[in-house]
């Protein structure tokens, strides 16, 4: 437990310092506990998201960063992306199975925001419906298939 904080209150410095364009660490949400974390996102200047603000949630368990954290987005605002669904799960392979504790919150923000702003289309999942109403309410527990690297 105590790498787990010492990684976590690394990462945080991190962010709070040098964050990823467009994102800014929301303090309020780290101000009672280190393992749950909201992150504030505008969209990039240029893509189909320019000017919109989102939050996503990060949560962190006692085995981090050997397990990924559990990251959805959470909020009045859900991207309409083809790999975000209405619940605000997102489906990306480094938050399951290419976890690597290599990775950081930095990194996964990097790839959220690349994720973002490379989609051609704002639409949702195929599958969205079905899966908001049967899914688990978190994420890392759904067996996500892979299969389009494109949006």
């Amino acid at each position: 437990m105590a790498s787990m904080q010492k990684r976590l209150q690394k990462e945080l410095l991190a962010l709070q310092n040098d964050p990823p364009p467009g994102m800014t660490l929301n303090e309020k949400s780290v101000q009672n506990t280190i393992t749950q974390w909201i992150v504030d996102m505008e969209g990039a200047t240029g893509t189909l998201y320019e000017g919109e603000k989102f939050q996503l949630l990060f949560k962190f368990s006692g085995r981090y960063p050997f397990d990924s954290p559990q990251v959805m987005f959470t909020g009045e605002n859900i991207p309409v992306h083809p790999h975000v669904y209405s619940n605000g799960h997102i489906c990306l392979s480094i938050l399951t199975e290419d976890w690597s504790p290599a990775l950081s919150v930095q990194s996964v923000c990097l790839s959220i925001i690349s994720m973002l702003s490379s989609c051609k289309e704002k639409r949702r999942p195929p599958d969205n419906s079905f899966y908001v109403r049967t899914c688990n309410k978190n994420p890392k527990k759904t067996k996500w298939w892979y299969h389009d690297d494109t949006c």
